[in-house]
């Protein structure tokens, strides 16, 4: 091995990264060309959490000693494949659920309120003195958080703070400030307004599906600052054409980056590219905590953000 431990950055939009971890390691980057010659070296893949890990690649790295998420969410990755493996994960928990819950409270205000058409409205000379937009009080508007974790919670918190109503629905059971519903179609049934705030895994793909937005109905809001597979986004569209579901609020896709044509003629909507946790501040977190475990790993010390074991995770 070299003496600078090896480090393989997977996805592109990581690559901000290099110049940070380059003062201490030898850095990779998997988009310009797989490191044949380097598998020896590499001792650490970093990883953004929404994509699945390579499987093979992992295989053929044989002194890869940590697999570092470098977001809190690590949906895309096979957590019980790696434990199998020796093959340990880290993540960023508790960085940025503040800033997640402050940007769907955002989605919510901006929908709901019509700022984002309001501001088109305007742009192209459309406020005349006969013109005059009408929408709806947050005042008493129910909400309904779809998973109660950090993200749910701090949600919670917040459209309460503006005189809205909350209740929750999450598959395991906890002790909660707000009621929680008897099931998922029942929260949204009661709900003017659903949040998607859940963790995503291979057991809740299509969780929000067509009857759980018909049940929503007509004059609701979905919200999603999650995972863009928890939604049937292709049931979501057809809702929101035909009129079945009022409004979406989305900073998160099916495929990233979502095609922009596939939304053009969606009516209803208010979109942003997945920029809910990706705040100064939180980044910051998330670089700190990774720097932090890759050290603790070449130290042979304890990790300082382990993933939990998924069979203990609320």
């Amino acid at each position: 091995m070299t003496h600078r431990p090896a480090i393989l950055i997977m996805q592109r939009h990581l690559a901000p990264l290099t110049a940070f971890l380059e003062a201490t390691c030898t850095v990779y980057r998997f988009w310009e060309g797989p490191p044949v010659e380097a598998r020896d070296d590499i001792r650490a893949m970093v990883v953004a959490g929404e994509y699945p890990i390579d499987k093979h690649l992992i295989e053929s790295l044989p002194n890869l000693e940590l697999l570092a998420c470098f977001t809190s969410g690590y949906d895309g990755i096979d957590v019980d494949w790696c434990r199998a493996r020796g093959l340990p994960v880290t993540h960023a928990p508790g960085v940025n659920h503040e800033d997640v819950a402050d940007h769907a409270l955002g989605l919510i205000l901006a929908a709901r309120r019509q700022i984002v058409a309001g501001d088109r409205q305007m742009r192209a000379g459309g406020w005349t003195a006969d013109v005059r937009t009408i929408t709806p009080s947050l005042h008493g508007q129910r909400v309904g958080i779809v998973g109660l974790g950090q993200i749910g919670i701090a949600v919670a918190s917040r459209v309460e703070a503006l005189r809205m109503n909350v209740q929750w629905w999450s598959p395991r059971d906890r002790i909660a400030a707000w009621p929680r519903a008897a099931s998922l179609i029942e929260l949204a049934r009661d709900s003017d307004i659903l949040v998607v705030a859940c963790r995503a895994d291979d057991d809740n793909i299509g969780l929000i599906s067509r009857e759980v937005i018909d049940a929503l109905g007509p004059d609701g809001l979905l919200v999603n600052v999650a995972r863009g597979q928890l939604v049937d986004e292709t049931a979501l569209i057809a809702a929101l054409r035909s009129g079945r579901l009022g409004q979406a609020a989305l900073d998160v896709f099916e495929d990233e980056p979502t095609d922009a044509a596939r939304w053009a003629d969606v009516p209803n909507t208010v979109l942003t590219p997945h920029t809910a946790g990706a705040t100064t501040e939180a980044v910051q977190g998330m670089l700190m905590l990774l720097m932090q475990n890759l050290q603790a790993c070449f130290a042979g010390e304890p990790l300082v953000s382990p993933v939990a074991d998924p069979s203990s995770a609320s």
